[in-house]
């Protein structure tokens, strides 16, 4: 993508996740993570006609158990990843489309609990190269406000 059709975002933005029942979720833009991250309450490996898949559950809303999608979609890979504390994990990494306003892609996301993160996701560098720029002193560029999602 030439820079001249680089997209503004803010440090937190909503994301739809469009495989999953369009489900929208507040995201932290984070440059500091190569992949982005999901928070999952649940994840449940499983084979699929001789194909690693993984089922998991959401609560995109953050605070909100009762909102809650069960999702299934194939392994792509599992990878060691390093929070922001130092700690390592083993993480599912499935792909998916996401939507960002009116731009659509696949990216990659890491499943995890993040229950006591104030964001359900992390939006890292490799979803970013799609042609995004971070204004740090913004947030929610793309439509929408702290507790509504964008119309």
């Amino acid at each position: 993508m030439a820079t001249t059709e680089q997209q503004l975002i803010g440090w937190r933005e909503w994301v739809t996740l469009t495989d999953f029942a369009a489900t929208r979720i507040k995201a932290k833009v984070d440059t500091g993570a190569k992949t982005s991250a999901l928070h999952t309450y649940y994840v449940t490996p499983f084979d699929r006609d001789g194909e690693a898949w993984v089922k998991f559950g959401l609560h995109p809303l953050q605070g909100c158990g009762a909102s809650s999608i069960e999702c299934e979609a194939p392994i792509k890979d599992r990878r060691q990843v390093t929070d922001s504390g130092g700690h390592r994990e083993w993480r599912f990494v499935i792909e998916t489309t996401i939507t960002l306003k009116e731009r659509q892609f696949t990216i990659e996301i890491t499943l995890t609990d993040r229950e006591n993160m104030r964001f359900r996701m992390l939006l890292g560098r490799s979803a970013l190269r799609q042609g995004y720029v971070v204004d740090s002193a913004k947030s929610f560029v793309l439509g929408g406000s702290k507790s509504e999602p964008p119309v």
